[in-house]
């Protein structure tokens, strides 16, 4: 700022169109040059970290508008933006730049774009197209939604300028604050007034200088006032005001049809059934249907989870991804081994949507999640902390009195410096998961490698190898104090060393997560004594990427896993030989 202040103030960028046009042309490489810095710079720890973000949104906007002020300098704004275009379009920028880079860039190519008049948009529109289809590609193809959210808006923002006649792109995403601050950018330029002489505004000083907005006098100071029909008029006749309307708030709509109580009458409706209004009732009672009815669902068991997991919307159903996939996590809990069994060889399976091979990896991860909880019985009730009453006969109404009254007496003869919440006995219980963890896990993580013709996790489907990092992290977590955890956390920790160079970071934060669940799981002093190596080469990895790796998730959840290697280590040597 203060090198771009310097040379505007020597040159004299408002005494004359030259002067102007000169120091346009700096202020166009200094801009050009930090664009580049924004979605290129390798330096993580500093450079735009330095200022907040309405500081940087502000020198974006006092840069920008000081190219497009002057008609001499407009074609350096257009060369700017072509810039930023082929920076935001770059699939190596979007998978190897931090967020914060590439929502700096996205900002500076909204403020370019509401500076830019119509006939520059049809003399560029070919090239805006073009830009916009690439960029938009790249960014949709990444697994972080923040970046598909900020390639959504500014391919939104290019086709409302170029699209003169016909729809423009419209996409469904979040609206929180970043997505509305965005989306006001695209507007800025077109609240300004227009100042045609720059010049003189930069010599002027007086107030009167200031361009304000002059609202036009209106030819009848008064308000007009709402006509008010006359007496005996046909629109006081045909009032019905004063008719009193129907309560129908607790009104129930009539279903004459029976909802399905049997497993097999729901596999029967779920598989043929023609009617949309007993398809509907029998997804909202299935998995209840399930979870009462363990013997019959086990006899089915198979037959209920092909059916699910090929099963399709008919019509719709509010929630309806939901109410399959919690009929079959039910139906994975109650049948555990056969159903996990045939779940996992369909992960691996051809002919397999992506939606589909991640509703099966959602299941799992649901299914161990119950399955390792402690079911809570009825016996587990609030303790109080006032002794026991005396059991009285049924219907004693005298001894119940005298009860509370005793009660009352002592509760208002007490002083309580504090009172507590009431001692809920923890659930207690077996942990089934124990027993069933190597089944989920091993044949997850056995195929990872092996491309298939539609299927290719080490190629293009990477969303999905991130979600199975995520995955195999959530079921080593939950197989803690396990038989299995010593052998699930050295064949964890072997598909981490082998994908560590992931250049998509949601694969990368995926595998920090699973040597975090391995840390967690794993008993230290297994995994020091049969993992010596691996671990301390680990730790010089987590290193690394909290150093080096351009996403700060990833940095973050690195630090983490160096925390917890640290507290492990002073763990045990402040145990005695």
């Amino acid at each position: 700022m203060h090198a771009w202040e310097t040379r505007r103030n020597s040159e004299g960028v408002g005494a004359t169109p030259n002067g102007s046009h000169q120091g346009g042309l700096h202020l166009a490489e200094d801009l050009l040059a930090t664009g580049r810095v924004c979605a290129r710079s390798l330096d993580r720890s500093s450079g735009l970290r330095l200022c907040s973000e309405s500081t940087r949104t502000a020198v974006l906007q006092n840069l920008l508008g000081y190219l497009a002020l002057d008609s001499l300098r407009r074609y350096l704004l257009i060369k700017v933006l072509k810039e930023l275009l082929e920076t935001w379009g770059s699939s190596s920028a979007v998978k190897h730049s931090p967020v914060e880079q590439q929502l700096y860039v996205s900002k500076a190519i909204l403020i370019c774009l509401s500076h830019l008049k119509e006939p520059e948009i049809e003399s560029n529109g070919q090239e805006l197209l073009t830009s916009m289809m690439g960029g938009m590609k790249c960014h949709l193809d990444s697994n972080l939604p923040r970046v598909r959210r900020l390639g959504m808006i500014v391919a939104e923002s290019i086709s409302s300028r170029i699209t003169t006649d016909g729809p423009c792109l419209k996409f469904q995403y979040e609206d929180d604050d970043e997505t509305r601050e965005l989306k006001s950018l695209q507007q800025t330029a077109l609240l300004q007034l227009p100042v045609t002489d720059l010049p003189n505004a930069g010599r002027n000083d007086s107030p009167s200088a200031t361009p304000t907005a002059v609202s036009k006098p209106s030819g009848n100071p008064h308000p007009a006032a709402p006509a008010v029909p006359e007496e005996g008029s046909d629109l006081e006749l045909d009032s019905d005001d004063d008719l009193i309307p129907y309560d129908m708030s607790e009104d129930k709509e009539l279903k004459k049809m029976k909802v399905p109580v049997y497993i097999r009458d729901c596999i029967e409706v779920l598989t043929g059934s023609e009617d949309m209004d007993k398809w509907e009732a029998t997804m909202k009672v299935l998995e209840s249907l399930i979870r009462r009815n363990s013997a019959t669902t086990r006899e089915v068991s198979m037959e209920l989870a092909k059916v699910l997991l090929h099963l399709e919307e008919k019509t719709y159903i509010e929630g309806f991804v939901e109410l399959r996939k919690r009929a079959l996590v039910a139906v994975t809990i109650t049948d555990a081994v056969p159903v996990v069994q045939y779940l996992t060889s369909q992960f691996y399976s051809l002919n397999y949507s992506l939606c589909q091979r991640m509703d099966i990896l959602d299941v799992l991860a649901l299914a161990a999640q119950e399955l390792s909880q402690p079911q809570a019985s009825g016996k587990n009730k609030p303790r109080s902390t006032q002794s026991p009453c005396i059991q009285t006969v049924p219907g004693s109404d005298s001894s119940q009195n005298w009860r509370r009254i005793v009660d009352e007496r002592i509760k208002s003869k007490t002083r309580r410096l504090a009172k507590g919440q009431s001692l809920v006995e923890p659930a207690c219980g077996p942990n089934k998961f124990s027993s069933l963890a190597g089944h989920f896990f091993f044949p997850l993580i056995q195929n990872f490698d092996r491309p298939l013709v539609t299927f290719d996790l080490l190629g293009d489907d990477h969303l999905v190898l991130g979600r199975l990092a995520h995955t195999l992290a959530i079921l080593m977590y939950f197989a803690i104090h396990t038989v299995a955890a010593a052998a699930m956390g050295k064949s964890l920790l072997e598909f981490v060393w082998a994908l560590r160079f992931h250049t998509d970071s949601y694969v990368r934060q995926g595998l920090l997560s699973a040597v975090s669940s391995i840390l967690l799981s794993v008993p230290s002093e297994r995994l020091l004594e049969d993992m010596t190596d691996e671990f301390l080469e680990t730790q010089s990895w987590l290193a690394d990427v909290a150093e080096k790796d351009p996403d700060g998730d990833c940095r973050r959840l690195a630090w983490q896993n160096l925390l917890l290697m640290e507290n492990l280590l002073k763990k045990l040597r402040s145990v005695p030989s």
